[in-house]
């Protein structure tokens, strides 16, 4: 290591070298606008989305040189939202959904040349051909969220609509994801009116079990958790087992989706709910949510579920197995404003196949209120950080894989990180100003 330093020279590197590495890192070969950016889990693989409708995958190598894998025109129009599956399913698939409302799935080809691993057959004015793409005919669709369990090989795929629909799928055959189950569908919240401007997102919970709190509260070990914004509200919802009988007499178990917190009604955002966030990382008995807010503030929320400390109950498999069954009356801390009484949201809990089918369908539920049913908890929720380092509007928020550090970007043009201090806060750690170094960079 002392020879290595010694033979470095001492002069500063040139201005052609730092030209040359900045140019390296910044330039993606779009023509257009880049509108979503997905690293894979491994961070050896990078997808780019811009506003023509082309996405762009960039390999890392061995030098550590980012190189073009694939170019194609994906979608009409501007592209939302971009995410990898799991590089345990093989082979390996992107997601990706743009302003035309399709959500499509494109499966590499790892024995196809350079450029036509993901699109084959593809030119680059004609869209390539996904592996899987799906619509909705009522309104398309503004957000998606995808979740694998290696363990279980189950893929879920959420899907938000722009009149607030939440549709969730589910998917046993990671390999050939033509076909998907639809398992829950419901309204996350009212229509909005025509001519304001949209602002949805929904994101799976990331950890691959809930947290032990909520277990021990009641929740099944399977259970599902999402986090959506819808325009101004930010909501969080949690799958149990519901078992109904079948129009044929046999007792069948579906996943059903119910309100399990309700952030906006702890804390109001004075703006549009731009982006959303679940941390990483809840090993520690609890989960951490961020927001990116319209009005200019990073907000992070501390999410627990309560129990009975004195119920006689131990971490044993077989007793969590037991209390997945038995039934759990918790009540809503900060219940959501409604109109409409709870129990009027809920049909009777023992229903046909059929019924319980077109009520679903027909978000029959309304804001999917807890009723006390078996494997319902509930969660509280508690505001430790409000941020302001943009002062501007945010527009995305995310966490680091280990929960502890917080990313944000706004209109200011600038990325502003977050650390979590030993006390539980939230502080500023550091800042980039990304227009500043593209202006300092030599001609």
């Amino acid at each position: 290591m002392t020879s290595h330093v010694q033979l470095d020279p001492p002069d500063p590197p040139s201005t052609a070298d730092d030209k040359a590495g900045f140019d390296l890192n910044l330039s993606h070969g779009h023509r257009d606008l880049v509108q979503a950016v997905a690293f894979n889990a491994y961070g050896d693989r990078c997808a780019t989305g811009a506003v023509d409708g082309k996405i762009r995958v960039f390999n890392r190598h061995k030098d550590g040189i980012w190189r073009v894998c694939d170019n194609w025109t994906a979608h009409g129009g501007e592209i939302f939202e971009l995410q990898w599956l799991p590089p345990t399913v093989y082979p390996n698939l992107l997601a990706s959904l743009g302003i035309d409302g399709r959500f499509k799935l494109w499966c590499e080809d790892p024995s196809a040349a350079p450029g036509r691993r993901f699109s084959p057959g593809s030119r680059s004015t004609t869209p390539g051909k996904p592996a899987f793409e799906t619509r909705s005919t009522r309104a398309p669709f503004r957000s998606f969220s995808l979740k694998h369990n290696d363990d279980t090989r189950q893929t879920h795929l959420a899907l938000l609509t722009t009149e607030g629909r939440l549709v969730i799928y589910e998917n046993d055959q990671p390999e050939t994801l033509s076909e998907w189950t639809l398992i829950d569908q419901f309204d996350v919240g009212p229509k909005p009116p025509r001519g304001v401007e949209l602002s949805f997102r929904v994101r799976f919970d990331p950890n691959p079990d809930p947290c032990y709190n909520a277990l021990r509260a009641g929740a099944p070990i399977d259970s599902l958790a999402l986090v959506v914004a819808a325009m101004h509200s930010v909501k969080i919802y949690r799958s149990r087992e519901d078992v109904i009988t079948a129009p044929y007499g046999v007792p069948q178990a579906q996943r059903e989706f119910y309100l399990a917190a309700d952030i906006t009604s702890v804390v109001p955002h004075r703006g549009l709910v731009r982006d959303v966030a679940w941390a990483p990382g809840n090993v520690r008995g609890y989960d951490t949510i961020a927001t990116a807010c319209q009005d200019g503030f990073v907000r992070v929320f501390r999410v627990e579920t309560p129990f009975d400390e004195e119920d006689g109950k131990s971490w044993a498999t077989a007793d969590i197995a037991k209390r997945e069954g038995q039934p759990a009356t918790p009540e809503l801390p900060n219940p959501p404003h409604s109109a409409t009484p709870p129990e009027k949201h809920h049909p009777p809990h023992h229903q046909s196949g059929l019924s319980a089918s077109l009520a679903k369908s027909d978000g029959v539920g309304g804001e999917r209120l807890p009723s006390g049913q078996p494997g319902q908890v509930v969660h509280t929720v508690k505001e430790v950080a409000k941020l302001d380092g943009h002062r501007t509007p945010v527009w995305r928020v995310d966490f680091d894989d280990d929960g502890q550090i917080l990313g944000s970007t706004g209109d200011d043009g600038k990325l502003v990180f977050y650390r979590q201090t030993p006390r539980g806060s939230w502080a500023k750690s550091s800042e980039l100003g990304m227009l500043k170094m593209k202006m300092a960079t030599p001609s």
